[in-house]
Parts: C-alpha cells; sequence; structure tokens
C-alpha cells in the first residue's frame, strides 16, 4: 500500500480548534484547513471575525476556508466580500442552497466574476457539482466540496459518486474537488485512487495516520492486549 507521504491527493484538517489546527500547522502532511459554523460552535468561538483573523495571522501560508452564516442571499455577498478581504489565503465556503433550497449557483457566479476564491459546500448530487463547476468556470482558484461521508451515511458507495465528480471537474483547471466528511482513514487512500483533489479530516481521523501499514498481526496483539488490561483494571472477577 502507499504511504501516506506518497498520496497524491491533499490532505486538510478540518477543525475549529486554535491548538488542534496549530497542531496540524506543524505536521507538513497538512496542506490547508477547512472550518464551518458548527465545529466553530462546538469550539466555543464566540467572536467570529477575531477568531478568523487569529487563525489566519498564526497560518498565512496555506489555504483556510471559512464559512458566511447568513440565510440571505444579499447577507452572504456582503459576509463573503468581508471574509474573503482577511487573506490571500482564505477561500469562502458558500452553502450550495440555503435553507429554503434556494441554490446559490447565481451568487457563486457573481462571487467568482468579482474575484473572491470559494469553497462551495454541502453538495451530494452530481447535478450540483455540475451547476457549482459551471457556475465557477473561469473564476479564482476554488473549491467543490462533496460529502462523501454523508453520502455514505445513505446506503450508497460513495467511491463511484466521487469518480464521477472528478471527471465533472476535469474540463475547469481553476476548480479542486473536496472530499468533505470522511469517516475513517480508509477514505484518505479511496480519495486518492479516483483522483479527488482534496480530502478533509478532522484531527480525531488524521491521530490514525501512526496506524497505517502497521502489521496487522501486531495490530491484533494490541488489540487482544487493550482487552486483558481494561479487565484487570476494573477488577472483574468470576
Amino acid at each position: 500500500m502507499k504511504r501516506v507521504s506518497d498520496l497524491s491527493v491533499k490532505i486538510f484538517a478540518d477543525g475549529a480548534d486554535k491548538a488542534g489546527m496549530l497542531e496540524m500547522y506543524a505536521n507538513s502532511l497538512i496542506k490547508g484547513f477547512t472550518t464551518n459554523p458548527t465545529l466553530m460552535r462546538q469550539a466555543a468561538v464566540n467572536d467570529y471575525r477575531a477568531f478568523a483573523q487569529e487563525i489566519i495571522k498564526a497560518i498565512p501560508d496555506r489555504p483556510i476556508s471559512f464559512e458566511v452564516f447568513a440565510d440571505e442571499f444579499d447577507d452572504m455577498e456582503r459576509q463573503a466580500l468581508t471574509i474573503s478581504s482577511w487573506g490571500n489565503n482564505v477561500n469562502v465556503k458558500i452553502p450550495v442552497m440555503n435553507t429554503k433550497k434556494q441554490p446559490s449557483y447565481d451568487l457563486l457566479r457573481k462571487l467568482a466574476r468579482a474575484g473572491v476564491k470559494l469553497n462551495v459546500t454541502a453538495l451530494m448530487t452530481l447535478e450540483q457539482v455540475r451547476e457549482a463547476a459551471a457556475a465557477l468556470a473561469g473564476g479564482p482558484a476554488s473549491f467543490i466540496s462533496v460529502f462523501a461521508g454523508r453520502v455514505a451515511d445513505t446506503g450508497r458507495d460513495p467511491v463511484p459518486h466521487m469518480a464521477e465528480a472528478v471527471e465533472i471537474l476535469r474540463p475547469h483547471p481553476n476548480l479542486e474537488l473536496i472530499w468533505a466528511s470522511p469517516r475513517e482513514l480508509l477514505n484518505i487512500f479511496q480519495a486518492d485512487a479516483v483522483g479527488c483533489h482534496i480530502i478533509t479530516v478532522t484531527n480525531g481521523v488524521l491521530k490514525k495516520l501512526s496506524l497505517v501499514g502497521k502489521d496487522l498481526h501486531e495490530f491484533s496483539l494490541d488489540t487482544v492486549k487493550m482487552f486483558y488490561n481494561d479487565g484487570q483494571q476494573a477488577g472483574y472477577n468470576l
């Protein structure tokens, strides 16, 4: 199997905990970062602007995506222009639709023409990929995030789904496909195999990188030792 250092897919750390982000910044395997309002709320971020600008100052040389949190497109546009102004390494995350099921393609097109680097998020369907790609065609370098993990949660195999998404983006050199919401380390290798450009990975999954290539017999033994030690420490007896 490939070593992680030999993979073509770029690994972006997904999170909003400053300490965790800086830990991943020290890892040369991590090529960028993504956040979202849910992750920021979980990390107890209270001041959106202050947090974002602090992170951009600490991580000035790798892509970082920050998401708008408005629901009306006029407000999304205003927030996007503000977020974009914070740094050259910033991509603005725009959801593929708002809560009223209204697609955001017109806004994507408008922002791309204004030179805003985007990260279109929460895509699931291939039709969404086609529409988003058409809206961003010819614009600045941007990302399209397909939530492959959530596709898998519905019982669908995300691998052929993502392989087709790669082909949809092939005519657009300014666009990179993100395999978003992975559920396990294996997804990194699956994303690489289908030619996906980027995969976003949480710190919890990234901490498993040391297991890549581990001897399975030794892994089996480690697991047996874990069960035994926990039984001993619990003081069980029969």
